[in-house]
């Protein structure tokens, strides 16, 4: 910004826009893309954005899961409800199952190769729209 009395009056909005935690959160959320959401159909706020590093319980990372470039299915269910429904697209999707840290209270998530969520369930995960998520995202099979 110029030195002049213009861009002093910018640096001083700025400031005050800094100065204040909310005002912080927005800038950081804008700057570094976190508040972007893609309007992908979903009923889920997490559905469009990009995906929480989920942790699984033995120490395996989402970020782990996804280098091979294939989406992921989380499954966090003690018995694996998504299985059967996940297991058929092996070379499409990565199914991986057991509890996680920090779950945010969601039975599964199904995440694209490039970090989004594109479907998220509760604890009673639905096969039905798992399946429908997974076939307009990695053309699977019907289940």
């Amino acid at each position: 910004m110029r030195p002049d009395p213009h861009g002093q009056a910018i640096q001083g909005v700025l400031r005050d826009l800094l100065s204040t935690r909310d005002g912080t959160t927005y800038v950081v959320g804008k700057v570094s893309g976190s508040s972007i959401r893609y309007d992908l159909g979903g009923e889920h706020p997490l559905v469009g954005r990009d995906a929480p590093d989920f942790r699984l319980e033995d120490g395996t990372r989402l970020g782990d899961l996804m280098c091979d470039g294939r989406g992921v299915a989380l499954d966090f269910s003690v018995d694996g409800c998504l299985r059967d429904a996940a297991t058929g697209w092996a070379g499409r999707l990565r199914y991986a199952v057991g509890t996680a840290r920090n779950d945010l209270g969601l039975g599964a998530v199904l995440v694209r190769p490039d970090g989004i969520v594109a479907w998220a369930g509760d604890r009673a995960a639905g096969r039905e729209a798992f399946g429908r998520a997974a076939r307009q995202w990695f053309d699977a099979p019907e289940i």
